[in-house]
Order: C-alpha cells, then structure tokens, then sequence
C-alpha cells in the first residue's frame, strides 16, 4: 500500500510517499501566500518522482499550519503527533525532537514507544526561527542556505543582544557598519538562535537523545551552537525538513 503525507508549513510545503515503510519519494516547495496550490504542487511533485498517479495512493494525511487546506487529503492530524511519529521511525532511540521551522519552533518529548508525551511550542513571533535567520541573511546579503559555511571563518562571535527579528536585523546592520567580519556576526546569530531554542529545552527538561528537524536543522553553525550550549551530540537525519510529512504518511492508514 502506498501512502502520502502532506506538511504544510509557513513557508515550505513538504510531501512523502511511502510503501512498506519505505521512501518512494519526496519533495519540498516554498508555501508562498496560497496553501493549497502549495499542496497540490508538492502531491504532482513528488507523484512525478516516484512515477505514479493519484489513484496509487490509498490515504493521504495532511499535517501543519495549513493541514485543514488540502482537500484530496483523507484526514489531517496535528504537526506535534507527526513530526514525534516521523522522528521515532528514523531513530527509535530519540527521546527529545527539536524542531525549528520557518516561523515557529517546538520541542518534542517521546516515550519508549515513540508516543508524544509532551511538548512545547513557541509560535507566538519569529524570533529564533528560520524566518529570523532569512531576515538576517538578508542584511548580510548572504542566502540563507549559506550561512552555516560562512561562520567557518569566525575567530569568535558578534554579540547579539536581541533577538527581536526587527531589532536584531537593526543590530547586524550597525556591525556591520561598524565593521565587525561578517562571520563573527553570523556566529553570533548562531549562538542568539541556540540560546533561546536551550530556554525552550530546559523548560521541557532535556532527555537525551536528540534529534533537531525542520529547515534550521540544515544549518551545521546553528547545529553545532546547540549541541555546544546543551552538552549533548544532535542527530540530524539526511533530510531534516520532511520529518513532520513523513509521520503524516506513517499514520496514512
């Protein structure tokens, strides 16, 4: 039986097909400002790869912000039960899944079984996310995508004392006038991003092991920052992004 799974982020969408427990294929697209076309791009996408029709699927879930938009979806279930099922079956070992998406980010507790057993949220502004990054990246008149290699050539780190996405991009723009390197203002971000996401842990408590999903994971700086500031090694799985559309098609059925 072949099953689909549809994440509707902020600002990606993410679609998964699997049979047996196996990837047949995924695909990943910008939201933009129209959910359902999103939807329905990532679907024609990722049947396109896996070179099969509509009608090879048995049962789609939808999950994420705009779950409730995809109408050729069977069902739609909370991003918080399919990233945790998405993350149990790429590690069953991972106790703790962080996940830092396009404008909101979360923490994850699984028991033994790979069920949610708690959670916390932080979706109320950007900071922190990968939508604070994208503004910062552009102020440095970098792509967003190259930020974890630009901060290899840090000596050390700008200090950043806000995260407030409009006050900390004012912040960048003043050192770098002031002509601190680039690097260190991007290490800076890096360590501001891992500060506020090990605030969010610690009211969670940390269990090890961790697994870090979503866009930020791709970022090896922020990665790294992390495993730095909570003492404990960060698994990341070969792609990040797709966890949450992966759960939604293990529990397509």
């Amino acid at each position: 039986m072949i099953t689909a799974g549809i994440d509707v982020g902020s600002l990606t969408t993410e679609a998964v097909l699997l049979q047996d427990r196996e990837i047949l294929a995924y695909s990943i697209v910008k939201t933009g400002s129209r959910a359902r076309l999103a939807a329905e791009q990532a679907f024609e996408e990722v049947l396109e790869k896996a070179k099969i029709k509509f009608s090879d699927v048995s049962f789609v879930v939808a999950t994420g912000y705009g779950r409730m938009g995809v109408p050729f979806a069977s069902r739609q279930v909370t991003e918080i039960t399919c990233h945790g099922r998405g993350a149990a079956f790429l590690s069953p070992r991972v106790r703790t899944v962080i996940d830092i998406g396009g404008q909101d980010s979360k923490v994850i507790r699984l028991d033994e079984q790979g069920n949610v057993v708690d959670f916390l949220m932080n979706d109320k502004c950007a900071a922190g996310t990968g939508r604070f990054l994208e503004v910062m990246a552009q102020a440095l008149e970098l792509p967003v995508t190259a930020l974890g290699e630009a901060e290899r050539e840090a000596r050390r780190a700008a200090e950043i004392s806000s995260m407030c996405t409009v006050f900390a991009e004012s912040e960048v723009v003043s050192l770098i006038a002031q002509g601190v390197p680039r690097a260190e203002i991007i290490r800076g971000l890096h360590r501001a991003v891992a500060a506020r996401t090990t605030a969010l842990v610690s009211r969670l408590g940390l269990v090890p092991e961790v697994m870090m999903t979503g866009g930020v994971a791709k970022n090896p700086g922020v990665v790294s920052a992390l495993s730095e500031k909570l003492g404990v090694e960060i698994f990341v799985p070969p792609e990040p992004q797709i966890v949450g559309a992966l759960g939604a098609a293990l529990l397509a059925r």
